[in-house]
């Protein structure tokens, strides 16, 4: 890449990032409080303005042995051998918002979080923030290079160290069918992550929820070497004060050291324990829930206007929800349970991390080198921000314009409905994925054709639902 078009590249990321970026909201399940053991990764995506989104399939990568991964920003790292393969929702032009699963089973999405560091320029200048520092590329790092959420942790840990991170604050969730890890950057080169206890819940708003760590305990907590002693050199925490250090009050912005509402609320509703507002004790990292939960409880978690959704709008482009499972192979057990458009409109359709392809109308397809390319994600066309029934996201944009234009006489038919597919789908699972299970010992091939298959299929119906949806309920009276 020139330097010219590398330049063009940074500002359109800057702005992209500027104009783009609003909160967005998690949850995370640890194996043993699930219903099927698995690890569960529930994530809303919001952002401001019209979006877009891609979903595609990219397959393993091979390089060569001196290739070299541009960052975006100025920054490039060696190459590996071969990358994994992943399933990626892209949301073309934005920096922080794409969701990925790859074949290993490692899903990562993050959540925008405000720390108190000092701005960009004036970390480039300290020489924290190196080569343009590193943002989008993590996670995209993560999708095509770990094979645990262990090994996702680590490498984000090490890239922001050596590079410094762009943005003011992040929460990475890192998941895979054994463990998740909570990774919390903020800009420059500080970074912290605690494991989710494996018995536990973990509600994650738009704001650090890591607070005491213990780095004694390299099983359950890691961090950049010099976390605590940076904190006390900018005057964020006193060594002498006679208290722990907490990373969440070291370094997140003032204004949100306070309760969230949606943590708050999250909380409440897992726990089955009804609180008092605004709590009177600092909310706790993890809870224990009052009941396993499953694919469909974190779904209705993440679509609750009072739960992890309080601030739920109109620009969440997905919900998904990460099933990972231990007992089956990845690329049959872990699954990318996913909407299109806003959760209250759409319906979760399931994506087996061991599928081949989408069907065109969710993901234009074309060369992976150019699908992958830091330019085009970047400086998206225009015309895929130009309505086209022909696709799966305006198909859904339909859907909610209409629904909108009478909300509450609408929205019955439409949760009604999807409710009525979902459960169909989470009863069709076990018996195609059986199916699948007994052709992968003899033709791993036949399994990912069969799981393609399927999952095409259901999402193809649920497009062809939505838009009977739509002319139904354009012709009906408002309220």
């Amino acid at each position: 890449m020139t330097d010219c078009r590398r330049g063009l590249l940074i500002v359109a990321v800057i702005l992209a990032t500027v104009v783009g970026a609003m909160a967005c909201d998690g949850i995370v399940v640890g194996r043993l409080v699930s219903v099927d053991g698995s690890v569960l990764l529930g994530h809303n995506e919001e952002n401001a303005l019209d979006r877009v989104l891609e979903f595609r399939k990219i397959p393993r990568i091979r390089s060569a042995a001196d290739a070299r991964v541009d960052l975006g920003r100025g920054g490039q790292i060696d190459s590996v051998p071969e990358t994994c393969g992943f399933l990626w929702s892209e949301n073309p032009g934005l920096e922080f918002s794409d969701g990925y699963l790859n074949e290993w089973g490692v899903a990562v999405v993050s959540i925008q979080c405000l720390s108190r560091e000092d701005g960009y320029d004036a970390l480039v200048a300290r020489g924290e923030i190196r080569n343009g520092g590193i943002g989008y590329m993590l996670r995209r790092l993560v999708a095509q290079r770990a094979h645990s959420a262990r090994e996702g942790m680590e490498l984000i840990g090490r890239l922001v160290e050596e590079f410094g991170y762009a943005d003011s604050g992040r929460t990475y969730a890192v998941a895979d069918p054994h463990e998740a890890w909570v990774v919390e950057v903020v800009r420059g080169r500080r970074w912290v992550a605690q494991r989710v206890p494996d018995d536990a819940v973990v509600i994650l708003p738009a704001r650090h929820v890591i607070g005491e760590i213990n780095l004694d305990d390299a099983d359950n907590f890691r961090a950049s070497p010099d976390l605590v002693s940076y904190a006390a050199k900018r005057g964020w925490f006193d060594p002498a004060g006679g208290k722990p250090f907490n990373f969440r009050l070291a370094y997140q912005a003032a204004e949100r050291t306070g309760p969230d509402a949606r943590q708050f609320r999250g909380q409440e509703v897992v726990s089955g324990k009804p609180g008092q507002w605004p709590p009177k004790e600092p909310l706790a990292f993890s809870i224990r829930p009052h009941k396993q939960l499953s694919v469909a409880d974190v779904a209705a978690l993440l679509r609750d206007p009072g739960g992890v959704a309080a601030f739920f709008n109109k620009s969440t482009q997905e919900a998904a929800v990460f099933q990972l499972r231990p007992n089956l192979p990845a690329e049959i057990g872990c699954v990318y349970w996913r909407t299109t458009g806003r959760p209250d409109i759409s319906v979760l359709t399931p994506w087996h991390a061991g599928i081949t392809a989408a069907p065109e109308s969710y993901g234009r397809r074309g060369a992976v080198a150019d699908l992958l390319s830091l330019e085009q994600h970047f400086q998206p066309q225009p015309a895929i921000f130009q309505p086209d029934l022909a696709r799966a996201w305006w198909k859904f944009k339909r859907l909610a314009q209409t629904v909108d234009q009478s909300y509450a006489a609408r929205i019955g038919t439409v949760r009604d409905t999807w409710s009525a597919l979902e459960q169909r789908l989470f009863e069709e699972q076990s018996q195609i994925e059986a199916e699948a299970l007994a052709l992968w010992t003899g033709d791993r091939q036949a399994a990912r054709r069969l799981l393609t298959g399927f999952c095409c299929d259901r999402a193809l119906a649920a497009c062809e639902l939505a838009d009977k949806l739509a002319e139904k309920l354009a012709v009906q009276a408002g309220p």
